[in-house]
């Protein structure tokens, strides 16, 4: 009995952390989405209505390319030297679309009512 609680514990712990990231990952209840730069709403958009299109996003002589497509939004293109934005694909969870060198977030719009990390 005494050897079998390692193995309790850490299939409880992954069990644990499973759920939890299946939480923190799940798409939020919303279809609104906001591109923010430096903290500023640009556009607001929802997602079950929006058309097909494309959105430039200028930043210090760098742009941008944001797609919505089939009710979907993801970062086409952006001109910043690691492409990471580009490389997320479409925003499917809580998890923003962020280009840092171009101070650009695509993310699902929250509880504006809620106090959040930046507010302090």
């Amino acid at each position: 009995m005494k050897k079998k609680w390692p193995f309790i514990l850490i299939g409880s712990l992954l069990l644990i952390g499973i759920l939890g990231s299946i939480l923190v990952l799940r798409r939020p209840g919303t279809n609104l989405v906001e591109i923010v730069r430096d903290g500023r709403i640009l556009y607001q958009l929802d997602l079950a209505q929006a058309e097909d299109q494309t959105i430039e996003v200028e930043y210090d002589g760098r742009i941008n390319i944001i797609e919505i497509k089939n009710h979907q939004i993801h970062m086409l293109d952006a001109e910043c030297p690691d492409h990471t934005c580009v490389n997320m694909g479409w925003l499917d969870s809580a998890v923003p679309i962020v280009c840092l060198p171009n101070h650009l977030v695509i993310q699902f719009s929250g509880d504006n009512d809620a106090m959040d990390g930046t507010v302090g």
